[in-house]
């Protein structure tokens, strides 16, 4: 059995849940609403606020059968709890609560994976010219793509395609050790380590972690520039305009690791199809993104450079690009 229409669907962060309606069969995602995750107490009170606001505006609405939900956390069994966010539900309930035939819940970067096949021309951007983006429909079977997302915490997913669907593979790869990739950033690790007992990507390579990058930076610099208090906003602005020695060194040395740990996924998974950089941080960061050690930094893996140098690399610049991949997730659904 196929998932009965009509579709709900779900990307929810750390901060923001994004809804979506799919009406048909080869209908897009429509009616999409981003709602905070702060202000409602779990995803059945987010998703009821949102169809009450379909219903009310249109007549003849049909609440939803079907729904698939991704959500920034591993989803091993009945019980979810987000990461970096207060909910914590029972599968079972939501779906009770929703009233629906079909629940999905995935990982919200098993979603976002999911949405690299469908990806246009228009929502994403390639790294250069010369390492352009093919359309992954045309991807031959075995192809493997991978896509990392710097928001509230760090998503790490896969995509494989097979015969007959898309294959995610699903992980929680933003929470595996970070690696120095010189003398400085050993030294900037090495000042994290003093307050936290295991270094993750994560902790520097997202929003949560940035004001840790920036406050590790600036003791190695030895700057005295108060930066305690300074958010992933204040620390992208300050780099944008150059105001501060502390956040553009802190935004240069979290694009080029990121592009280290971005090769350390590419090479485990064979992403030969592509690597995505997805999450909210990354394109706000504009040219200065590309104009960083990024790329360079993907590439360094010694004897493999030339195997690296072959994957190309883009931003995802839809930022509601994963609730199309929890659509194909239902599309591809099976009872």
């Amino acid at each position: 059995m196929s998932a009965p229409y009509p579709w709900l669907v779900a990307d929810v962060g750390g901060t923001n849940a994004r809804f979506g309606y799919v009406k048909a069969p080869g209908a897009p995602v429509e009616h999409i609403e981003v709602l905070s995750v702060k202000g409602h107490a779990g995803p059945a009170e987010a998703a009821q606020a949102y169809l009450a606001g379909l219903a009310a505006r249109f007549e003849g609405f049909e609440r939803p059968r079907s729904a698939a939900l991704a959500v920034a956390t591993a989803v091993t069994d009945d019980r979810v709890v987000l990461t970096n966010a207060a909910w914590d539900f029972s599968q079972k309930a939501v779906a009770q609560a929703l009233v629906l035939d079909v629940l999905i819940l995935l990982n919200d970067f098993e979603a976002q994976a999911l949405s690299l096949p469908r990806l246009g021309a228009g929502q994403a951007r390639s790294w250069s010219a010369d390492h352009p983006v093919v359309a992954a429909s045309h991807a031959p079977v075995g192809t493997v793509l991978s896509v990392l997302g710097p928001g509230t915490g760090l998503g790490v997913g896969g995509v494989v395609r097979t015969r007959d669907l898309w294959l995610a593979l699903p992980g929680e790869g933003g929470h595996a050790t970070l690696a120095p990739g010189n003398d400085f950033e050993g030294e900037v690790l090495a000042v994290a380590r003093k307050s936290f007992r295991h270094v993750s990507a994560e902790r520097f390579l997202s929003g949560i972690g940035m004001p840790t990058l920036c406050r590790s930076v600036a003791e190695v610099l030895g700057d005295a520039e108060d930066v305690s208090a300074y958010t992933p906003e204040v620390i992208v602005g300050k780099a944008l305009d150059g105001s501060s020695r502390v956040c553009v060194q802190t935004v240069q040395t979290f694009c080029a690791m990121l592009g280290s740990h971005a090769g350390n996924v590419a090479i485990t998974l064979g992403a030969r199809g592509g690597v995505f950089i997805g999450g909210g941080i990354v394109p706000r960061l504009g040219e200065l993104f590309f104009q960083s050690e990024f790329r360079q930094r993907f590439d360094a893996k010694g004897r493999f450079d030339t195997y690296m140098s072959a994957i190309p690399t883009a931003v995802i610049t839809d930022t509601l690009a994963a609730l199309s991949g929890a659509s194909l997730a239902l599309e591809q659904f099976r009872a």
